[in-house]
């Protein structure tokens, strides 16, 4: 591909894809790059590190907020503690069938527990803090723990927890945590201190490809949690074929730069556990843990933090680059640290908005003078979660990329889209626990039925990469029988209302015109409204000046739209905040449209019968 001279790239593999025809009229798209051998398991990774850059930090945390120092641990530390705390899951009772469970969020303890359940073959089953500390009614938790039996359960500090052990039923069993003079609770600490034994070595010399790593719940953006089983075939084929397509990882690492991330991407999530984590582990390189995320009160903490680090990869969601942009486009030293050193540009867990892309492509400019690689990738956590990369310089948000080597994507047709499916050794086996669930994900194929769509950028040019084009179960017909495809007018909507609008909710099914649910960015609508930013939701979305900008934005929308399933007729904005146990919201921020219109029926019933003020009628 020709690529222009202001391009700053890094070393990438060339695009190059085999497109095979079934019988049936499945599209098979696979990578002409072999994956090649891959590690036995994360632990290897783990100890050849070790013995490689023994005195490297491999881990960084700040415990105390953004003004305390950070503590690290290198790469031989990590390693000697990893085996310690193997030790005293053992002696806990922990084993394949009694996974450990770790409710607190991402931490150097945390991690390390997690590595050290795995080094002897006992399942990792991280679980969003939200099901704990947010959760009203506990029911995923309590859900959770039924699936899992957990034999150990892991928390930071035992107070916040202390409802959400007992709700679950977890309070009987053993506890680790790091407080001090807690009866019946195990300190992480003392763990530290114990000398591991023969089993440990025995265990971890038995782990293979098939040997259950983790267990990942799914996020809930299409229904109730399932644990879905992560081996070690599945992350380390994943990280090898990652490395294969951007080669940059590996001799870049060879010669002493290796990868750098600071990140907040939570490790309950396949994409912060599953891809950050594991490129780590697989290229050496150092994991400065965010105490941030891409919400109120904590996106300040991320600042600092990137005030004081210049990651070579960073990775977020569209939301915390909606929150980052703003920043760096006022702060022109922030701007040049946080580019100083970066290789690329990552988003995944939503597609991100083209005027996010276009403002992001403008501050590397500005910063770098030159063009910064922007990229994404494309999978679940059933796939670990990688089925496609971006390997090539691209021009504009959408494109998920090419399947990556060693995995297969065939596109089938659902109605007048094409639904992707996903094989290759990156594909869960199935679910913890539910033979039926697991079969019922495969088709007679063999290839997994992950929901999404896609089709190619250019059919004439497969190299050009795959488009994602929605979920498959989310898109809808009006009652003139014509399609609304839901994923590609969310982001229209969301670009026609910048900066007002958090998300959205396309409703219609079986009625003449589309209306839409938004949820508002409350931040950007108090500011137009002048309001103190305390105001209530409620009065912010009352302003008239709030009401006019929405509605000035779908209707310029609805200027260069002709037909009915591409305009927006009506709108409203809703005051109450997506729901977590209602199932509207995962933690990664993923609205869940289904769970929407099922527990709001009544607005959007309100809407369509345009008898309330509240509701936008758009031209």
């Amino acid at each position: 591909m020709s690529v222009e001279p202001n391009w700053a790239l890094p070393k990438l593999a060339p695009a190059k894809v085999e497109v095979t025809r079934r019988a049936d009229g499945a599209t098979i798209l696979s990578n002409s790059i072999p994956l090649g051998r891959y590690p036995r398991c994360l632990g290897d990774l783990l100890v050849a590190n070790a013995l490689a850059r023994p005195d490297q930090v491999f881990l960084a945390e700040r415990r105390a907020g953004p003004s305390s120092p950070w503590r690290t641990v290198t790469w031989a530390a990590a390693l000697t503690r990893v085996r310690s705390l193997a030790q005293g899951l053992l002696d806990l009772g922990a084993g394949p069938e009694r996974p450990l469970m770790l409710l607190s969020g991402n931490s150097v303890a945390h991690a390390l527990l997690s590595l050290a359940a795995m080094h002897v073959g006992v399942p990792a089953v991280p679980v969003s803090v939200a099901y704990s500390l947010v959760s009203r009614d506990f029911t995923k938790l309590r859900s959770i723990a039924r699936q899992v039996t957990p034999g150990v359960v892991f928390v930071e500090r035992h107070k916040p927890f202390a409802p959400a052990l007992a709700a679950a039923g977890l309070g009987g069993l053993p506890l680790i945590s790091r407080d001090e003079g807690l009866r019946s609770v195990e300190r992480y600490e003392d763990l530290l201190l114990l000398s591991p034994s023969e089993q440990v070595a025995r265990r971890f010399a038995k782990l293979g490809p098939d040997s259950v790593a983790k267990i990942l719940f799914t996020s809930g953006s299409t229904g109730l949690p399932k644990g879905v089983i992560n081996t070690q075939r599945m992350l380390c084929s994943n990280q090898a074929a990652l490395a294969r397509v951007w080669p940059f990882l590996a001799t870049d690492a060879a010669a002493g730069r290796v990868p750098e991330i600071l990140d907040w991407l939570p490790w309950n999530h396949t994409f912060g556990s599953n891809f950050n984590f594991n490129l780590i582990l697989m290229h050496g390189g150092s994991l400065w843990i965010d105490g941030g995320k891409p919400a109120p009160g904590l996106f300040e903490t991320t600042l600092a933090n990137l005030r004081e680090r210049s990651p070579t990869m960073y990775f977020n969601v569209p939301r915390g680059y909606d929150l980052l942009i703003p920043e760096l486009e006022r702060d022109a030293e922030l701007r040049a640290r946080f580019f100083a050193n970066l290789d690329l540009l990552f988003y995944a867990g939503a597609a991100l908005p083209q005027h996010l892309w276009t403002r992001l492509e403008a501050l590397a400019v500005a910063a770098r003078g030159q063009r910064l690689l922007m990229v994404s990738a494309w999978g679940s956590t059933e796939t670990a979660p990688c089925s496609t990369a971006v390997h090539w310089p691209i021009e504009r948000a959408g494109v998920i990329g090419n399947p990556i080597p060693g995995t297969e994507i065939a596109l089938v047709e659902n109605g007048d889209k094409q639904e992707l499916r996903v094989r290759g050794p990156n594909v869960t086996p199935g679910y913890w626990r539910d033979p039926e669930l697991s079969a019922a994900a495969f088709d007679e194929f063999g290839f997994y039925r992950i929901g999404d769509a896609g089709l190619l950028a250019d059919p004439s040019q497969p190299e050009q990469g795959i488009v994602f084009d929605g979920r498959v179960a989310e898109d809808f017909k009006l009652s003139s029988g014509t399609w609304v495809h839901v994923g590609k007018l969310r982001l229209e909507a969301i670009a026609a209302c910048e900066p007002l609008i958090q998300d959205c909710v396309l409703a219609g099914h079986d009625r003449a015109e589309i209306g839409v649910l938004l949820f508002p960015n409350l931040a950007a609508c108090r500011k137009l409204a002048r309001l103190d930013g305390h105001a209530a939701a409620q009065l912010a979305i009352e302003s008239p000046a709030v009401r006019e900008a929405i509605q000035r934005g779908l209707e310029r929308h609805n200027e260069r739209m002709r037909g009915t399933s591409t305009r927006f007729a009506r709108a409203l904005i809703l005051a109450e905040p997506p729901s977590i146990d209602a199932n509207e919201i995962t933690d990664k921020g993923y609205i869940n449209q289904r769970a929407v219109l099922r527990r709001r029926a009544d607005q959007v019933d309100s809407m369509f019968a345009g008898d309330s003020p509240a509701v936008l009628v758009c031209r």
